[in-house]
């Protein structure tokens, strides 16, 4: 039954931790199988052809473990490959929307902070979204330039963490911005340090609960929920050291059927 199948997720590294996170409280009987690509991680920097060329080979690998469901838990890839993934595969994607949309819907000022790769702001989709739903905002984009080299170093709650974070927060913040979007699954791991940052002065949006909505909505359409009562297994493939990635799991309190590194 193709309902017992695993849910496909990958990003660049352990980034997407934080929607798989999401995914098994919200799904806590699906399988999981994930692909941490920190061999090449970061996206952020590279061409999109090349983040294509890496999308390809993961979807076909996770494609080989018969998931139903991919979610590409990575902004940047989503950004410059969900549309080439949608045309070549007969697969159910979800990507990373950038959550714009509610931040222009919410905010009270009408200045919004966007954190995120550079990758992620030269995507169609961030340049579409902003179009559409933050036309009539004010927009401050910033370059998280180094912040996802220290979350796949373990370095997450690090001062080196937070003086980056605040040279890239407090700018926002002195112009007004109410909504704070995090626009890279990484930067999930520093929320504790940017709310500390933040002083409760602007609301700051994770996606990833949103994404698990997704991903819940679309196996109850399709009749695809697991049917077994058993709590979900899941498996990760790292194809770059795995220390730092199996330090991380706890962090999201996240049991690991099995880590196995690729070479």
């Amino acid at each position: 039954m193709l309902s017992q199948n695993p849910i496909g997720i990958f990003d660049s590294g352990a980034g997407g931790l934080s929607v798989f996170k999401e995914i098994v409280i919200s799904l806590p009987l699906e399988n999981c199988v994930y692909y941490a690509d920190t061999r090449n991680c970061p996206y952020g920097v590279k061409k999109q052809e090349e983040v294509i060329a890496f999308s390809e080979n993961i979807v076909e690998f996770l494609l080989e473990k018969n998931v139903k469901l991919i979610v590409v838990a990575c902004n940047t890839a989503t950004g410059a490959a969900i549309d080439h993934l949608r045309k070549k595969y007969k697969i159910n994607f979800v990507g990373m929307e950038p959550a714009v949309k509610p931040a222009a819907i919410n905010t009270k000022t009408g200045n919004i902070g966007i954190l995120a790769t550079q990758g992620t702001f030269q995507s169609r989709l961030f340049r579409e979204t902003s179009k559409k739903w933050a036309e009539n905002r004010n927009i401050m984009i910033q370059v998280g330039e180094g912040l996802v080299e220290l979350v796949e170093q373990g370095k997450h709650n690090s001062t080196e963490a937070e003086i980056i974070l605040r040279k890239y927060i407090i700018p926002m913040l002195a112009n007004n911005v109410d909504q704070l979007v995090l626009g890279c699954t990484h930067y999930s791991f520093f929320l504790p340090l940017i709310e500390k940052i933040v002083e409760g002065k602007a609301e700051i949006i994770d996606p990833a609960p949103a994404i698990a909505r997704r991903v819940s909505d679309l196996l109850h359409s399709g009749d695809l929920l697991n049917p077994s009562s058993k709590k979900g297994k899941h498996t990760f493939y790292v194809n770059g050291d795995p220390s730092v990635f199996s330090a991380l799991l706890p962090l999201i309190h996240a049991e690991a059927s099995e880590i196995i590194p690729i070479k």
